[in-house]
């Protein structure tokens, strides 16, 4: 997951309506935390938003949840029914469906908006099928007793009978660590678009172990920080833990789930292929784009960039509202996203500020020819000449991947667009930000999680249940983290990244420097800050010249980091429900494989049948490069980072964001210390590397759907949530996973059927709804209609 990019979104991460069932609670634990609570009322150490929600805490009789704590002690219970849970059963039905899920997750790195596949749809069509087979399959109670009793251990072996919480979750860790995909395969597509290499698939397959296990090895020693505390919740899994337990726990409600899931999941089905294929305007109706179809050319210009948003690169979508739940979906809901253990709405606050900010930053710097924007489309990761043509990285770079200065003189330097400067600027901003906020706002924290681990006096009730199962020793990650050091460095010696042995160990450093604090971030807020423009910067210093050196730089770098944050979810999700932690590690590492090496199938199969459309800056409403184009151009312009970002560059600013990110916190952080409230506001709610990286939020790709997400996450997350969550705690999430599930099947059939995944497109005929030239909501300037 990649992580919280846009390109690999991330803010998938709701807070919950906990639990009524506190009754199952010791009472002696129930009054240690009212009188925490208490304790924390009269200190003062709630936020205003967390206060505000503790004074009506109880609604239908069910608390709603405001920290991590409270989700350890009252949303999710410490049962353990000692059930099996690495079964044939379980890694059969994970395998068939990790293929499915790799397949889906790997067609949306090549759409216009990246999404992640649902894992609550995973596990509910698991559960489905996993039920089935209990019932449907032999048992060995069928033959005990008889003749054929000898069939009995191997009929056991095949069905070992009801399908238990552990293999559910087991089979569905295995499907969606799989399906979370391999950020390291689209670094092979690079290469396979940009610099005509067919990467050998000894190669892809021990760069993509190198990446990924090097990631795990990580996770497994920082356990006692990322993972076994309480405030370590990682938001984006409750959803999917409440639901596990709902349907193993709860089993009186789970004849109208299951009905709900497969209705809604039906529905969904059949909906999705009329906004997809028979009826895209539904992608994004935008009265103002209608309604001005026969203004003048400069207006239509100027409405196609701020209202357009329907198409890759159109515009930034603003007022536009998308129809197609495949970019909607449950879980890409800016708005839903989790409150912290003190700051209770903040996370949308802030969201949506650095939303407002983005609408006000791009056109102000396109507008105002900043970064020469002018002579370029206003949003695209490509990179052009400053005459506005594509740029001819070839002939800079040659077939050596090495940098040809005669051929930069005559040719010149590339130039970004001021929307990719931007973005590029803002990530820095948010990586400064966010290092510094881990810094001091999270130091106390960090240090006491180390007390506890060290001393064993870890307070979290699931960490506690959790000591009855033989952990997984500290060796078994360190033995991965080598094989994988060793993996990668026989990948620098005999493959095809142009990357020296010395600065491959330079990188898998400064991954693992940078894990600790996104993962922090990552598991308190729900929300992470993408490093990849940090890892390229490095790289350009340590490589110049070099493009393809950068893109495996940052593979082990940047991509070890991203996986690290969703495996260390995993491992989190294991904790919740009390999955032995040796299954776990044997579950991650056979998933994580499992999924890279159908991501790389899947990948060649789309790049060469829809190569000219990835290579166009600004794509299509089907298929888009514009991930693959980003990468390559930062692997680029980093490479040129003397010329380009130096102090005499054009884009020095950007390199500068670093530090600039850095001042900001330092003062919020000076003035929290001295007035923790400015009026009805805490300073600490404020979260400046969120509202950095929300900043550039719409600066690529489709934008129509983003007010939709909006209003979902504000009917679900805000109403549902807070005055039905008893309705919200036993059906939300199973609607979602239905309705995103539905969608994403059927664009999955539809990408090989007619979207031409692995060969000819036959597009739907063109009527009004499907216009046969110019943009499919009608704003047709910057030369739509040409």
């Amino acid at each position: 997951m990649s992580y919280q990019e846009k390109a690999s979104p991330i803010s998938d991460l709701p807070v919950l309506g906990i639990e009524s069932d506190v009754k199952k609670r010791r009472p002696d634990d129930v009054e240690e935390v009212h009188e925490k609570e208490k304790e924390n009322s009269l200190t003062g150490s709630d936020s205003s938003l967390e206060q505000g929600l503790r004074d009506d805490k109880l609604v239908e009789n069910d608390r709603v949840i405001t920290s991590g704590e409270d989700v350890s002690n009252y949303l999710l219970t410490t049962r353990d029914d000692g059930d099996p849970s690495l079964t044939f059963r379980s890694v059969v039905i994970g395998t068939v469906f990790a293929g499915l899920g790799a397949a889906m997750c790997q067609i949306y790195l090549f759409k216009p908006l990246q999404i992640v596949v649902s894992t609550v749809f995973l596990l509910l069509l698991i559960y489905s099928v996993g039920e089935a087979w209990a019932t449907v399959v032999p048992r060995a109670s069928l033959v005990e007793g008889t003749r054929l009793s000898w069939l009995a251990p191997f009929l056991h072996f095949i069905n070992p009978g009801p399908f238990g919480l552990k293999e559910h979750v087991v089979a569905t860790l295995v499907a969606s660590t799989a399906a979370g995909g391999s950020s390291a395969v689209m670094n092979f597509a690079v290469q396979r678009l940009y610099y005509d290499t067919n990467v050998h698939a000894t190669t892809a397959v021990l760069a993509t172990f190198s990446t990924a296990c090097f990631g795990y090895g990580l996770v497994g020693l920082l356990r006692p920080l990322t993972v076994y505390p309480s405030e370590m919740v990682y938001w984006a899994n409750l959803p999917t833990v409440s639901v596990f337990q709902a349907l193993h726990f709860e089993t009186h409600s789970n004849h109208k789930r299951v009905k709900l899931f497969w209705t809604a999941f039906t529905g969904m089905f059949v909906y999705e292929i009329i906004p997809s294929y028979i009826f895209p305007l539904l992608n994004g109706v935008n009265i103002v784009c209608l309604a001005t179809q026969h203004a003048s050319t400069k207006t239509v210009n100027i409405i196609t960039n701020l209202f357009g948003g329907t198409d890759g690169n159109e515009g930034l979508g603003f007022f536009s509202f998308g129809f197609d739940w495949q970019y909607i979906t449950s879980t890409f809901i800016p708005a839903a996203a989790p409150p912290p253990s003190t700051q209770s709405f903040s996370f949308p606050a802030n969201s949506w500020f650095g939303m407002a900010i983005c609408y006000a930053a791009i056109m102000g710097i396109y507008y105002s020819n900043v970064w020469n924007s002018l002579a370029f489309p206003m949003l695209s990761t490509s990179l052009f000449n400053n005459n506005g043509s594509v740029y001819d990285q070839a002939a800079v770079f040659g077939t050596t991947f090495k940098l040809n200065q005669t051929a930069l003189n005559e040719i010149g330097l590339p130039a970004l667009t001021g929307s990719n400067a931007w973005s590029n600027l803002c990530q820095n901003l948010a990586i400064g930000g966010l290092i510094t906020h881990c810094f001091l706002f999270w130091g106390p924290y960090v240090a006491s999680s180390f007390k506890q681990a060290w001393k064993g006096t870890q307070p979290d009730p699931h960490w506690k249940a959790m000591r009855k199962y033989k952990e997984a020793p500290w060796y078994w990650y360190a033995c991965l983290l080598v094989l994988a050091f060793v993996a990668g460095l026989i990948v620098t010696f005999r493959g095809e990244t142009t990357l020296p042995w010395w600065a491959f160990i330079i990188a898998l450093l400064l991954g693992a420097f940078i894990t600790p604090f996104s993962t922090l971030l990552y598991a308190r807020m729900g929300n992470g800050i993408a490093t990849n423009q940090l890892m390229k910067m490095v790289a350009g210093a340590v490589n110049p010249g070099r493009p393809v050196a950068n893109l495996y730089f940052s593979m082990w770098s940047h991509d070890v980091v991203s996986t690290s944050i969703g495996l260390a979810g995993d491992l989190k999700m294991g904790q919740y429900l009390k999955i032995p932690p040796r299954v776990m590690f044997l579950t991650q590492v056979y998933g994580t494989i499992l999924g890279a090496i159908i991501n790389y199938v899947v990948m060649v199969s789309i790049v060469d049948a829809q190569r000219e459309i990835l290579l166009n800056p600004m794509g299509t409403n089907v298929w888009s490069g514009q991930y693959t184009q980003s990468l390559n151009s930062a692997a680029v312009t980093w490479s040129l980072a003397k010329q380009l970002y130096g102090p005499h560059g054009p884009y020095f600013v950007i390199p500068m964001g670093l530090l600039i990110g850095v001042g900001p916190t330092l003062l919020q952080w000076l003035i929290g210390k001295r007035w923790q409230k400015i009026g009805p506001f805490h300073v600490n709610d404020v979260m400046l590397p969120i509202i950095y990286q929300y900043a550039a939020w719409m600066s690529a790709g489709t934008n129509s759907p983003i007010w939709s997400t909006i209003i979902v996450g504000i009917v679900s997350q805000f109403w549902l949530r807070r005055y039905h969550p008893r309705w919200y705690k036993k059906y939300n999430y199973i609607l979602g996973g239905a309705l995103d599930g539905g969608a994403q099947v059927m664009i999955f059939i539809l990408s090989f059927a007619v979207f031409g995944a692995s060969g000819k497109a036959r597009p739907f005929p063109t009527w009004a709804g499907n216009p046969a030239v110019g943009n499919v909501d009608y704003c047709n300037g910057n030369g739509a209609l040409d």
